[in-house]
């Protein structure tokens, strides 16, 4: 109790000096600023990580078989078959061609996707995006397209388009392509990548095209449990089929993208801690200058009984003030930016008329997730540094010998 008061006396009376308060201020806004911006940052890298999980592989494959050669005969037999398989939610077949959408003269590539609807929707969330249609009514003669296909063919719903596929039967590889006409039956509206690239028709008439049967499939697909350990599931479960596949998990697709948000996430912790760390160093600076000023008071102190822990607590709880404080402060308006940073986002585009985010990542807004644990993170740093930064300057505090500060020595 009596290191609190002394330390509180202590802050009283600095308040009066210039130089000493300008130190502590300085120190406590830059451990404000940094838990801060560091609160901000890591909610916004945990939004990106959420909305990667959540949004963008709920999409695409978790793990997916592409036969190289020669088709997936039994496409029902083989997903029962996989579906039996550990850490294998569902699969699904599917046949994955880059082909030609025409519209009025207008030619724009894209990646078909064709698949069987019922069994698609066990594999992916794309039907969420889809508007205004459900997926699982597609029939054989309707096609989805992404937004930015649509808006580019100036495509409207019930519009017909033309679907040009290389003819890989043919002898001349200069042959014409087959082309197959479907209506379009709605648009998907995601952001991103799926929105500029993906086309979505039912298996029927791509199989009757391609000159393949009914239960023939030239891919599969699975939804896993586990989606951060999707490619060990897909050595494991690839095992099971009988049919030369290349296995392929997410990570090789969008891997990167999962590496960098976690790079970033490193880089943000060291460069903000090293902000904190710098704000620490103004209150050892601050504490050092402090206590060469109080060497007659600490030199009373001394000769009135104190002891050395007392003195040594007292100024070791007023460095952990300037710290706590400012990290007090930080906690308060960074969780408060967490939390609304979406919309603040939201508002800024609209004042601005451009979105920084639209056709680059994979989502077109902001997104925030605030983590308990990262908060908890962030105050045990601060508090270990400014308890560390505290440790000098009280020691030093405990060296100060009364006869030769009083005596004029």
């Amino acid at each position: 109790m009596l290191s609190l008061f002394l330390s509180k006396r202590l802050r009283e009376s600095k308040n009066h000096s210039g130089l000493f308060g300008f130190l502590s201020k300085a120190s406590t806004i830059g451990v404000f600023l940094g838990v801060t911006v560091l609160i901000v940052a890591l909610s916004v890298i945990n939004g990106f990580e959420h909305q990667l999980k959540e949004r963008l592989l709920s999409v695409v494959p978790h793990v997916s078989y592409q036969a190289p050669y020669d088709p997936i005969e039994n496409w029902p037999a083989k997903v029962k078959l996989l579906e039996a398989q550990v850490g294998v939610i569902s699969a699904a077949p599917e046949i994955n061609l880059t082909a030609m959408i025409q519209h009025r003269g207008k030619l724009k590539a894209a990646q078909l996707k064709a698949i069987e609807p019922n069994k698609h929707q066990h594999v992916s969330s794309i039907g969420q995006y889809i508007k205004p249609f459900n997926l699982s009514q597609l029939s054989s003669e309707e096609i989805l397209l992404g937004r930015e296909i649509a808006e580019q063919l100036h495509v409207k719903e019930g519009d017909k388009v033309t679907i040009l596929i290389a003819n890989q039967h043919a002898k001349n590889a200069l042959a014409a392509p087959k082309r197959v006409s479907f209506k379009v039956a709605g648009f998907i509206s995601m952001g991103g990548e799926v929105d500029r690239n993906l086309a979505i028709v039912s298996l029927a008439k791509i199989q009757k095209a391609l000159s393949l049967t009914e239960n023939t499939v030239t891919g599969l697909r699975l939804a896993v449990d586990d989606v951060f350990n999707a490619h060990q599931i897909a050595m494991s479960a690839g095992r099971a089929l009988p049919d030369l596949v290349y296995v392929q998990s997410w990570f090789r697709t969008q891997g990167s993208l999962y590496q960098d948000i976690q790079m970033v996430r490193t880089i943000v912790y060291l460069v903000v801690f090293l902000i904190i760390a710098v704000a620490s160093f103004n209150i050892i600076s601050s504490m050092v200058m402090e206590v060469k000023e109080k060497q007659a008071d600490i030199a009373i102190l001394k000769t009135m009984g104190t002891q050395d822990k007392t003195i040594f607590m007292t100024f070791a709880v007023q460095g952990l003030s300037y710290a706590m404080v400012g990290a007090l402060f930080g906690l308060i308006l960074g969780t408060a930016v967490a939390l609304s940073i979406t919309d603040l986002f939201s508002f800024w585009i609209s004042l601005d008329g451009a979105n920084p985010l639209q056709g680059i990542y994979f989502i077109e807004f902001l997104p925030s997730k605030l983590a308990i644990a990262d908060i908890a993170i962030v105050l045990g740093a601060t508090l270990i540094i400014s308890v560390l930064s505290s440790v000098y300057p009280a020691w030093q505090a405990t060296k100060i010998e009364p006869a030769r500060v009083l005596g004029g020595g």
